[in-house]
C-alpha cells in the first residue's frame, strides 16, 4: 500500500515538472515557432516542395547515378533543402525545437544523476552523453 502511494506521489511530481516544462519560455517559443511555420504559406510551400523532391530523390537513389534523372534530381533536392532551411519559419522552428530538446536532456540527466549514475538517459545532444544514454548506442540497443 505505502509502495502504490509512493508511486502515485512520485507521477504528481512528474506531471507537475512536465506542467512546468510547458509553463516555461522555452517551451512557449518552440509552440508559437512551430504555429507560424505551419500557417505560413510561403514556408509550407517550400515544405512541400521538398518533401515532393525527396520521394523522388529515393526512388533515383535505388538506381544510383545511372538513374536518368540522377543529376537533376540531386541538385534540386539540395536547392529545396537550402531553400526551405533558410526560410526565417523554419530556422526558428528548428532552435526552439533545439532548446526544448536541451531543456528536457538537462532534466533527463539530472533525474538519472539523482538516482544513480549508472542510469541509462535516452538523450538527443551528444554533450550530456555517457557512454551509457540511448542516443550513443549502449547496451539499451535503441542507438
Amino acid at each position: 500500500m505505502l509502495a502504490t502511494l509512493e508511486r502515485v506521489q512520485l507521477l504528481e511530481y512528474a506531471e507537475d515538472l512536465a506542467k512546468m516544462v510547458l509553463d516555461s519560455d522555452i517551451a512557449e517559443q518552440y509552440q508559437d515557432s512551430l504555429y507560424k511555420m505551419q500557417h505560413n504559406q510561403e514556408t509550407q510551400k517550400k515544405i512541400k516542395r521538398f518533401v515532393g523532391m525527396k520521394e523522388l530523390y529515393e526512388e533515383v537513389q535505388r538506381f544510383g547515378k545511372y538513374h536518368p534523372d540522377y543529376k537533376r534530381v540531386m541538385s534540386q533536392i539540395r536547392e529545396y533543402k537550402r531553400e526551405m532551411d533558410l526560410d526565417p519559419n523554419v530556422a526558428a522552428f528548428k532552435l526552439a525545437e533545439n532548446d526544448l530538446q536541451t531543456l528536457l536532456d538537462q532534466i533527463s540527466k539530472a533525474i538519472g544523476a539523482a538516482v544513480s549514475e549508472h542510469i541509462k538517459v535516452p538523450s538527443g545532444n551528444p554533450f550530456f552523453e555517457t557512454g551509457h544514454g540511448c542516443g550513443s548506442g549502449g547496451s539499451c540497443g535503441c542507438g
